[in-house]
Formats: structure tokens, sequence, C-alpha cells
């Protein structure tokens, strides 16, 4: 019982991570940090912090490394890294923190649309795990048409009493850019929920014959440094735009890459161990609160009545689906015992069929 808070402290400190990236990557992006550049070097800050444990913790366990394995990671780096960080990362300029989190909760109902016809997943439309999974993704999809194309009046909860004056001086956008990009910010983080949903996919695939998940996302974060990088080149190559002397590039550079790809991957690993996915997924609605918390307080925003509500839907969608998730895993689990049993029972009965023979 002693160490039964371990799991749930190291999930809400990847939260809590997660939470602070968000908050940090927007404060540099109003800095007027291009993203791409953002997201180059977080890549290649996550390339170097991912070398020590592919190294000293799979040296001896670590599969051969095949061309195969080699192609899974390049469509691995694109759709895990470069196209879902670049979407999100974009996205997030043009919204706020709290509107992204928010549509991280989709993926495991934009994971369960696309599995379906890969054939990774089914439906079993006549169980109630499989109505559960199809009722969740579509209470999620509703949710996310909320958030998108419904705003609401602001929600006056008071002033936060913070006055963070670094913060108030970067964000000095208008009201009628924020209003003009309301669309195009949801829509490129729905876009970049679907890219990571891809990954899963691929990922899910690829652990099957290369179970190495530490040197995996170091080759990820690799190919994805040299992506990024030339993308970040081609949208801007002049030297100023790559510079880290602002504190608050560097930190954003440096903190998404090492608490969030680094040490979140790990905890999150040890974490999957012990309690299993099911148990980390729960915790996604976690880091809304959070970051909806810190945004309010340290940046000033506003909450909305449609965020709100769009919100709720996406969480309860979520869980719903989950519940289908988990209630399907533990039938299934419950059918293999059953046919083992009964392949026990079969061979101890030709055993004894033997003996009297």
């Amino acid at each position: 019982m002693g160490g039964d808070y371990r799991p749930f402290l190291a999930m809400f400190l990847v939260q809590t991570g997660y939470a602070g990236m968000n908050i940090f990557v927007k404060l540099a992006m109003d800095s007027g940090m291009n993203p791409f550049i953002l997201v180059a070097y977080r890549q290649i800050f996550a390339t170097v912090a991912m070398i020590p444990f592919a190294y000293f913790l799979e040296r001896k366990t670590r599969p051969k490394i095949t061309r195969i394995v080699l192609f899974q990671a390049f469509l691995s780096s694109i759709f895990g890294a470069t196209l879902n960080q670049i979407l999100y990362f974009i996205g997030l300029k043009h919204s706020n923190p709290t509107l992204g989190c928010a549509f991280n909760n989709l993926l495991p109902a934009v994971t369960f649309l696309l599995a379906v016809p890969c054939r990774l997943e089914t439906i079993g439309i006549k169980t109630r795990a499989g109505q559960a999974k199809v009722l969740g993704t579509a209470v999620c999809i509703g949710g996310a048409m909320i958030l998108t194309f419904y705003r609401g009046h602001a929600i006056n909860i008071g002033e936060s009493g913070i006055d963070w004056k670094y913060a108030e001086q970067l964000r000095t956008q208008d009201s009628q850019s924020d209003q003009a990009n309301f669309i195009l910010g949801p829509l490129l983080l729905i876009t970049s929920c679907v890219s990571w949903a891809i990954w899963l996919i691929i990922q899910g695939r690829m652990s099957e014959k290369f179970a190495a998940p530490y040197t995996s996302s170091t080759l990820m974060c690799f190919m994805a440094s040299i992506e990024c990088g030339v993308i970040g080149l081609i949208a801007d190559h002049h030297p100023s735009a790559w510079s880290l002397n602002d504190s608050i590039r560097l930190t954003a550079a440096l903190y998404s890459a090492i608490v969030c790809t680094a040490i979140a991957f790990c905890l999150m690993s040890w974490t999957i161990q012990r309690k299993g996915p099911l148990y980390v997924s729960v915790f996604s609605p976690l880091l809304l609160v959070i970051v909806a918390i810190l945004s309010w307080a340290l940046l000033g925003d506003k909450l909305h009545f449609g965020t709100v509500v769009g919100s709720l839907f996406v969480v309860l969608g979520l869980y719903v689906v989950l519940w289908g998730k988990g209630k399907e895993e533990g039938q299934r689990g419950s059918k293999e015992e059953a046919e083992q049993g009964k392949e026990d029972l079969e061979c101890q009965m030709n055993g004894k069929l033997y003996i009297k023979s």
C-alpha cells in the first residue's frame, strides 16, 4: 500500500509539466518566436535528452535496427513530431492554452475512428463496450464542434490578483486579430490531434517488432529535428529568428524538450508498466483543469461559456470511450483465461487417457 501513491504522483507531475509547456510555448510565440523554429529546437534538444535513456536502459535488450524499423521511425517522425507539433503550436498561437488542452482529449476518440478501418479496433455495436465507444466518440465530436464554432460570452470569475508584467507586455494582440483567427486555431488543433492518432497507430505496429521505446523515440526525434530544421530554415533563415538570447524562448525550447519529452516519456512508460495505458489516459482531463487555472492566473485569459460546455462534452466523451475500452479489454482477458483453462483441462484429460491406455 505504501507505494500506491507513486503512479498517481507520477501522472500528476506529467500533466503539470505539460501544463507548464503550454504556458511557456504560448509566451514564446507571443514574444515573436516562429513556431517552426520552436518545434525544430524542441526536437534537437529532445534528441540530446533521449540519447542517454536509449543507451543505458536498452543497450542490452535493443532489437536489431532494420530498414523497416527505420522506415517506421521516419513515418513516426512525420506524424508524431513534425506535423503534430507544428500544427499544435501554430494552433496554440491562434487560440489559447485552455482550448489546446481541450482538443487533446479528443485523442482516444480520433484514434478509435482511424483504427477501425485499419482493423486495429472493432466496433462491436451489439455489445455495451462497443456502444460506449461509439457514443463516447460522438459526444467528443460534438464537444469539438462546440469548441470550434461557438465561443459564447466571457464568464466573469474576477481577476487572479497576480500581476505578471512580463506576460502582459508580450500579449499585445488586439481583439480583431484574435477574432480573425478564432476558427483557424481550433481547426489546426483538431488536425494536430488526427496526426497524433496516426502516430499512435504507426507506433503500435512498430512496437510489435521493435520493443525498444526509448530507442524508437530517439530515432523519431532525430529524424524530426532534421525535418523541422529544414522547414524552419525555409520559413525564416535569418540568424536573429533563431536566436535564443530571449530567456522565454530558451526556456520554452528546453522545457518542452526535457520535461515534456524525455522526463514525461519515462514517467508515463513507468506508470504504464505498473497500471496499464488506461490509467495514464484517465489523467488527460487533469491537464485541461491545470492549464485553465494557470492561463487565468498568469496570462489573464478569459474563460468563455462555449469553451466550458465544449470541454465538458469532450471530457465526458473521453471517459465513456475509456470505459468502453476498459470493459472490452476485461472481456477479452476473461475470454482468453477461459480458453486457456479449457486447453489445460483438455491436456489433463488427454494425459489421463494416455496413462490408462
